[in-house]
């Protein structure tokens, strides 16, 4: 390869880029016309998708969780569908069944009839009210993203995104969602209360006679040329180093500081998921190369899901937040 032709591929690869970039800040911009504020929340869930990984939202009830991941399916033009999970919620009912067919001739086939799994972007909401059975049988969609039903293979479409409700309050009659399934978020993302002057412009414009709709701003193609420049943006050995150090920081025995604080931590996965969120986060913000403070800024909605305290911390009255915090700071 000569010079020049290295130099106009690079030239081709930045002008993607900043196309990609500017498509990325459209669709943000159009999902806060409908979601006012939680610039946090809202970055959270793009960083999310972008990276290509499933996330888990969890707030108190009316905060606009479930509207947030549907304004996300109509902005980035996603064939979404939504899963109201309930304690009698059956496998099947997420992934699809076989049914026995008749024909005129008599003879007898089985058909399978896709479930709602088989979207690109799948609301699953208030996921911890169903139980384990039915909540596993996202494991394997959500990790390999094909399901297997009566021992035939079904994949999945492109992109396939889970974004998971969860109400932290309400406990009674839910099934807390087991650690491999946790796992297989990629971000954990808090919503909060909206500040005074956002709840004020929520009551201002959904309270009136006219609902300012989502528009779309992406389709399913962007999103994956979106997810391609991710995993090829540069990641540097400062960048690389920190993610190792606060991953691995964060398990039981690995410094002293924590000895006995952490009954346990973050796997390798972690580090994966890290390593995407914080080139995406950098796209989000119009850079090409993520830095250590994206890798702090990131370091709880990636790592807070992934690891637990141990008696004596929770007796001292230490949090998950506080600590990741802590390992955070001290990546600067």
């Amino acid at each position: 390869m000569t010079a020049d032709t290295a130099t106009n591929l690079d030239e081709a690869i930045i002008r993607s880029a900043e196309n990609t970039a500017e498509l990325i800040k459209k669709a943000r911009e159009a999902v806060h016309t409908v979601i006012f504020g939680q610039d946090a929340v809202v970055d959270g869930a793009l960083i999310t998708l972008l990276s290509g990984g499933h996330g888990l939202l969890v707030g108190v009830p009316g905060l606009a969780k479930t509207k947030l991941v549907e304004t996300l399916g109509i902005v980035l033009g996603l064939d979404a569908k939504r899963v109201q999970f309930t304690p009698d919620l059956m496998p099947s009912d997420i992934l699809g069944t076989e049914v026995l067919d008749e024909n005129y001739g008599g003879t007898r086939t089985f058909r399978f009839i896709r479930g709602p799994v088989f979207a690109q972007l799948l609301m699953a909401d208030e996921i911890n009210r169903a139980s384990p059975r039915t909540q596993s049988a996202l494991l394997q969609s959500m990790q390999e993203y094909h399901i297997t039903v009566a021992g035939d293979r079904h994949d999945l479409p492109k992109p396939f995104h889970v974004l998971a409700t969860q109400n932290p309050l309400e406990q009674e009659g839910t099934y807390p969602l087991p650690e491999a399934q946790l796992d297989r978020f990629l971000m954990q993302i808090d919503v909060p209360y909206p500040q005074r002057e956002e709840e004020k412009r929520i009551l201002l414009f959904t309270t009136g006679a006219e609902e300012i709709p989502a528009r779309q701003a992406m389709n399913a193609e962007d999103l994956l040329s979106a997810q391609r420049l991710v995993r090829h943006l540069p990641v540097g050995e400062s960048v690389v180093e920190a993610i190792l150090t606060l991953v691995r920081s964060a398990r039981p025995g690995e410094t002293a500081e924590l000895a006995g604080k952490i009954a346990w931590g973050p796997g390798p996965r972690a580090s994966q998921a890290l390593m995407l969120a914080v080139r995406a986060r950098a796209l989000l913000q119009g850079r090409f190369s993520p830095s250590i403070d994206d890798v702090a800024a990131l370091a709880e909605p990636v790592l807070k899901h992934r690891m637990a305290l141990s008696f004596g911390a929770r007796a001292d009255g230490e949090t998950v937040e506080n600590l990741i915090g802590r390992l955070a700071r001290k990546l600067g």
